[in-house]
């Protein structure tokens, strides 16, 4: 067990964290195939049960799945990982997929089947009634959901790479369309019951049209029928772009006041649902219905896209970046399932990875306490289009007769999406990756800062406040937080979408009046970034992220149904109250 003192050094000096290693395995596995778990309604999900051999009750992990629990490599690893050290896993295909009856829907019954799932392997031979949730991704989500539904034996849950709220996370970020990720998971891969072999990339739709050209068909409400799919859930999907009752009754934002389970939330600063990882673990750490799960609720998040790795988009992190993340699960449940005294419950509740200084640091909260919230400033003589343009990024408040800087937006040659927070369907890598390449497009606004003369720690929630205007009844505005490092090289750390008609909330669409200036708060979620001395600070705004998002046709018609497209004319201003800036979370020295 390592000392507290330690850790609080560790903290304080920002030592690299060590990770203990997991113990090595002791027990040969029984493994139960197609075991069939009754649902309320009578359908049968099947699970394998993966146990120790040795006869006995022991704590239960459960995972629920819908790509199958044995037709993909490494599929039940994480099942002979944690039976082979004293956990029975139950592992479950969820409704409508593979082995399981009933009808497929993604999200919608995975309260309900989540809490039926839990309570019958409380209820086995070989269970001690204390049952834990674990996976990633889907596996993520649907722990959530079981949580939300209170089953009396869950005691904790472990999600990762996982989004609390499926609206906010997964289908848009601040009403922007995930339109790649939605589309090349949805109908793509996911409409019949056994998973489609053929991946978005590969796949050759209706009269050989390619997953890539798929994606800039108008309107998205047909779009998957070039694909031969005809998914309803991706209909409702589209049906449902606001933040709506369809929405907040799968949210687990809406509950968190009523999880009573501790949850230790894993991610990566570039994965998808890295939202999701952070509001988990800060709303549940916040909000919680007792001191016990607010304050022993945990979080890990890395330099990752959408699972542990070193190297990411275009960086390599160093071979101290990867975390078994099986290991850190394996440590909570041990302590929540097993009653072991891992000194777990003694340590600071936040491990982060700060990019830049590459170290591991521990934290007593998220977001940090010490946080100090400072602007920088957009400035410029109204040519900050393209990185050669006069875009300046300044701690310093612009002139009060500061020009404002426009742009056109046209939704038929929209900015490519390069690098970012994505997974599973863009055509373009995700992660921190060269801006340079779009930085030059006149439609991509630059602004700067000059060279650091000292490293600054950017660790927290980033968000960009846009005063701006646009001569269209809807438009979308981007912004990207970059790292310009001394040999010219722009790595983006953070970005955020805004769909104009969401500025007041996502469930209260609201218009444009053209020519009309509004504030625009862009929320770029967050990153732990030191900018080193020698670099710069940059933030780049345009009105497209495409095939990451979709394209707003600046019409304003109802989502998905417009078949034409609009140039829009977009102005970011400067002056005075309209002085348009970032909101950097800096950490002191």
């Amino acid at each position: 067990m390592r000392p507290l003192l330690v850790l609080l050094l560790t903290q304080v000096l920002g030592a690299e964290v060590k990770f203990p290693a997991a113990y090595p395995p002791t027990n040969d596995i029984a493994i139960d195939n197609l075991v069939p778990v009754k649902m309320r309604d009578g359908v049968n999900l099947y699970a394998d049960v993966y146990r120790p051999a040795k006869p006995g009750k022991y704590p239960v992990i459960v995972c629920r799945t819908p790509y199958s629990t044995e037709r993909y490599p490494n599929a039940y690893a994480a099942a002979v990982y944690f039976a082979q050290r004293g956990f029975v896993y139950v592992y479950q295909d969820v409704r409508g997929r593979h082995e399981s009856e009933g009808k497929w829907e993604p999200f919608r019954n995975d309260i309900e089947d989540g809490y039926d799932t839990i309570e019958w392997a409380a209820a086995q031979a070989w269970s001690n009634g204390k049952v834990g949730m674990d996976g990633g991704s889907y596996l993520g989500h649907v722990q959530w959901r079981a949580a939300m539904a209170k089953p009396p034996h869950l005691v904790a849950i472990v999600p990762r790479v996982a989004s609390v709220s499926l609206y906010h996370d997964w289908i848009t970020l601040n009403g922007g369309w995930r339109l790649s990720f939605n589309f090349g998971w949805g109908p793509v891969r996911q409409e019949s019951r056994i998973m489609q072999n053929t991946g978005p990339h590969t796949l050759s739709g209706v009269n050989g049209i390619s997953f890539e050209k798929m994606q800039w068909h108008l309107p998205l409400y047909d779009m998957q029928a070039l694909a031969g799919r005809n998914a309803q859930f991706y209909r409702d999907w589209i049906e449902h772009p606001d933040y709506d009752a369809y929405w907040k009754k799968i949210n687990a934002e809406e509950v968190f006041d009523q999880i009573n389970v501790p949850v230790y939330t894993m991610g990566g600063w570039f994965d998808i649902f890295s939202q999701g990882t952070l509001r988990g673990y800060a709303g549940m750490s916040k909000r919680g219905p007792t001191e016990a799960v607010r304050k022993k609720s945990r979080m890990l998040i890395g330099p990752w896209g959408h699972g542990s790795s070193q190297k990411f988009g275009e960086i390599d992190f160093g071979p101290h970046a990867h975390v078994d993340e099986n290991a850190a699960a394996l440590r909570f449940f041990d302590y929540w399932l097993k009653g072991k005294d891992d000194g777990i419950d003694k340590e600071p509740p936040v491990t982060l990875f700060v990019m830049g200084k590459g170290i591991w640091r521990q934290e007593n909260e998220y977001p940090l306490a010490r946080t100090q919230y400072k602007k920088m400033y957009f400035h410029s003589g109204g040519n900050a289009n393209t990185r050669f343009g006069d875009g300046k990024l300044s701690w310093d408040a612009p002139a009060a007769n500061a020009k404002a800087d426009t742009y056109r937006y046209d939704p038929a040659n929209p900015v490519p999406s390069v690098g970012g927070n994505n997974c599973c369907g863009t055509p373009t890598p995700a992660g921190p990756m060269d801006q340079r390449v779009i930085e030059k497009r006149s439609d991509v606004l630059v602004y700067t800062s000059e060279v650091l003369e000292k490293d600054i720690e950017v660790t927290g929630p980033v968000k960009v406040v846009l005063h701006a205007s646009s001569d269209s009844l809807d438009t979308d505005f981007v912004a990207k937080l970059v790292d310009v490092f001394p040999d010219g090289r722009a790595i983006s750390v953070a970005e955020g979408i805004m769909r104009a008609r969401y500025r007041q909330g996502t469930d209260k669409p609201a218009l444009l009046k053209p020519g009309e200036v509004y504030e625009f708060t862009i929320d770029m979620v967050g990153t732990s970034n030191a900018f080193l001395k020698g670099h710069r600070l940059q933030v780049d705004v345009t009105s497209s992220h495409f095939p990451q998002f979709d394209r707003n046709p600046n019409t304003g018609e109802t989502f998905g149904r417009s078949t034409k497209v609009k140039v829009a004319t977009n102005t970011v201003h400067h002056a005075g109250a309209r002085a348009s800036h970032i909101v950097l979370p800096v950490i002191p020295e």
